[in-house]
C-alpha cells in the first residue's frame, strides 16, 4: 500500500506541477465565459433592424403583414409596402435587393379560388430569423383576416391569433409542484454529460500515455525494483484520477463564478433558469470516479499491449464508441427518461455515467435505478482491473514486439 501511494503522489505531483495541467485548468473556464459573454452579445438583436419590402395583389393583406411585422418590437423592421403589385414591380424589387437598398422583399399571391402563395427573396441564404417571422407575419394576417371577414372584431381577433402561452411544472416525489423548462433541462444535462465524459476520457488517455511513456524510455525495470506491477497500477490510477477530481474541482468554482457573473445571470433567468439538485451534486464525483477507473482501466491495459503512441492512438475510436452512443441517444433520454431504451443504457456500464446524468436532468431516477446501475459498474470496473493488471504485469516488459490475440491469452495465463 505504502508503494501504491507513493506512486500515486508522484503521477499527481508531475500532471499538477506540468504546463498543460496550468494552461487547461485556467484555459477551459476562461473559454467558457467567452463562449457564454460572445454568445451572449452576438444574440442580442440577433437579425433586427431590416430594411423589407412586402409586395402583394391584396393591399389588405399587405397592410396586415406589415401590422405584424412593426408589432415586433425586437425586430425594429422597416417595412415598405407595395400593392397592389405586378411582374413589373417585382424586377425593380430585385434591382433593390440587388443594390442593396433594401435586405429583401416578401411577395404574396392571393389569387381568389387559390391558397396564398408566399416567397421571399434576399441575398443572403442562411437568414433563417428573418424568414421564421415573416412566416409568422404572414400566417397570424391570414388567420386575422378570415377571423375579421367573419365579423369578429379586430382587437379579439389578434388576441386568438396570439394564442395561448403553456407554462410548464414538474410533480417532484415529495409531491411538491415547481416550475420546470425542457430546454433548460436538456441543456443542463448535455452540459453535465459533456463534462463528465470528457474528464473521464481525457484522464483515462492519461493513464495510458504515462505507460506508453515510461515503457518506451524504460523506467520501468528500475521502478519494479521497489514496487508489483499491480501497485504502479493501481497508485497510477489514484494518482491521475486525484488530478481528474482536482481539476474539476476548480472548474466547478470557476463555473459558480460564471454562472453568478451579470451576463450569465442575465442569460440563466426565466425560460433559461438552470437548477441542479443535491442529487445530481453528490453523484457527479460518484459517476465520475466510476466512469474514469472503468476506461483508464481499459486504456491501460491497451496501452500495456502497445508499443508507441501511435498504435495506442488506433485503438481510441473503438474505446470512445460508448461515449458516442450515449450523445445518440440524447433526445431519447431527454423527452423519456424512462423508456425501455433509457433504462437500460443506464444500467449498461460504458454508457451508465452520461446517459444517468441526462436521465437526471429530466426526471430523478427511483433509488434502486441508481442501486443497480452503481452495482454493474463496480463489478465491470473489477472485470477490467482483473484483466488489464494481467495484461500490464507481462506487457510493461515486452518490447520489439506488437501483441497478437494469441500471445495476449497466454500473458493472461502466464500472471
Amino acid at each position: 500500500m505504502r508503494n501504491t501511494m507513493l506512486i500515486a503522489k508522484r503521477e499527481y505531483l508531475e500532471q499538477v506541477r506540468g504546463r498543460a495541467f496550468r494552461m487547461t485548468t485556467v484555459g477551459v473556464p476562461l473559454v467558457f465565459a467567452l463562449i457564454v459573454g460572445v454568445g451572449y452579445l452576438s444574440s442580442l438583436n440577433l437579425g433586427a433592424g431590416k430594411h423589407l419590402a412586402v409586395a402583394a395583389t391584396d393591399s389588405l393583406m399587405a397592410s396586415e403583414v406589415k401590422a405584424q411585422l412593426l408589432g415586433d418590437k425586437n425586430a425594429k423592421t422597416k417595412v415598405d409596402v407595395l400593392a397592389p403589385a405586378t411582374a413589373i414591380d417585382r424586377t425593380a424589387l430585385v434591382g433593390q435587393v440587388q443594390s442593396k437598398a433594401i435586405e429583401g422583399f416578401l411577395w404574396i399571391d392571393t389569387t381568389p379560388g387559390q391558397a396564398p402563395k408566399a416567397t421571399y427573396t434576399s441575398q443572403s441564404s442562411g437568414d433563417f430569423i428573418t424568414g421564421g417571422r415573416l412566416k409568422s407575419a404572414v400566417n397570424h394576417a391570414l388567420l386575422d383576416a378570415h377571423l375579421t371577414g367573419g365579423g369578429m372584431k379586430h382587437a379579439d381577433a389578434d388576441a386568438l391569433v396570439d394564442g395561448v402561452s403553456i407554462d410548464t411544472f414538474q410533480v417532484k416525489k415529495d409531491g411538491s409542484v415547481v416550475k420546470s423548462n425542457a430546454q433548460a433541462s436538456f441543456w443542463k444535462g448535455y452540459v453535465m454529460a459533456i463534462l463528465l465524459s470528457m474528464t473521464t476520457m481525457i484522464y483515462g488517455m492519461n493513464v495510458a500515455r504515462s505507460i506508453i511513456q515510461e515503457k518506451t524510455s524504460r523506467i520501468f525495470e528500475v521502478m519494479l525494483a521497489i514496487a508489483k506491477p499491480g501497485d504502479m497500477l493501481a497508485g497510477k490510477l489514484i494518482g491521475v484520477g486525484a488530478v481528474g477530481l482536482t481539476q474539476i474541482a476548480i472548474w466547478l468554482v470557476a463555473g459558480a463564478a460564471i454562472l453568478f457573473s451579470p451576463i450569465a445571470a442575465a442569460i440563466l433567468t426565466g425560460d433559461f433558469a438552470v437548477h441542479v439538485s443535491w442529487t445530481e451534486t453528490i453523484l457527479f464525483p460518484v459517476y465520475f470516479v466510476l466512469g474514469y477507473l472503468l476506461y483508464s482501466s481499459l486504456f491501460a491495459g491497451l496501452a500495456a499491449t502497445c508499443e508507441t503512441e501511435q498504435e495506442l492512438q488506433m485503438y481510441m475510436p473503438l474505446a470512445a464508441a460508448p461515449t458516442w452512443l450515449s450523445f445518440s441517444l440524447i433526445l431519447l433520454v431527454i423527452n423519456d427518461s424512462n423508456s425501455f431504451w433509457s433504462v437500460a443504457a443506464s444500467f449498461f456500464p460504458p454508457t451508465a455515467p452520461v446517459i444517468m446524468f441526462l436521465r437526471m436532468a429530466s426526471q430523478i431516477p427511483p433509488a434502486w435505478q441508481f442501486a443497480v446501475s452503481i452495482a454493474l459498474l463496480l463489478v465491470s470496473i473489477w472485470a477490467v482491473l482483473w484483466v488489464s493488471a494481467r495484461l500490464y504485469r507481462v506487457g510493461i516488459l515486452m518490447y520489439g514486439k506488437r501483441a497478437t490475440l494469441p500471445e495476449l491469452v497466454r500473458w493472461l495465463r502466464y500472471s
